[in-house]
């Protein structure tokens, strides 16, 4: 188990600074958008704005990070599991807000709302790596 850990802390301090702020960027941007859109059509949002910052940045860039080098399944597979666990914690903490009735209760039921989340946003991983990759690549990597 230290021999992973030790693998993914090397993975993520070896990543160029570079990258990491393409993540960020992109990810909070992309967070702060899902969170209005969620409120606006009023599916889900998070209890305070700030969340993004924590579930976008300090949670999904590292895992984003670690997962790039996998294949789309492999990330989708990962990020699953993270994404799992993610919504789980914030709908029983109650850091997360499912509106009552809302489109995706209505179309799959109460019961499989944060199941529903979980799937689709396990596609932020693999999605995520494929437009860093593009967007880092267009801003900081010069032909030579």
């Amino acid at each position: 188990m230290k021999k992973i850990l030790s693998k993914h802390v090397n993975t993520l301090k070896e990543a160029p600074k570079t990258l990491i702020l393409t993540y960020i960027v992109i990810y909070f941007l992309w967070g702060l958008g899902m969170n209005r859109f969620g409120a606006e059509v009023e599916i889900a949002r998070f209890t305070y704005w700030w969340q993004v910052i924590t579930c976008y940045i300090l949670y999904m860039v590292p895992i984003s990070i670690i997962l790039k080098q996998y294949s789309f399944f492999e990330q989708y597979a990962y990020g699953l599991v993270a994404m799992g666990i993610l919504e789980f914690l914030g709908y029983w903490l109650q850091s997360s807000y499912a509106y009552p009735d809302n489109i995706l209760d209505k179309i799959f039921n109460p019961q499989n709302f944060s199941l529903g989340m979980a799937l689709f946003f396990a596609l932020y991983f693999p999605a995520g790596n494929w437009l860093v990759k593009k967007v880092h690549g267009l801003i900081f990597i010069r032909d030579k």
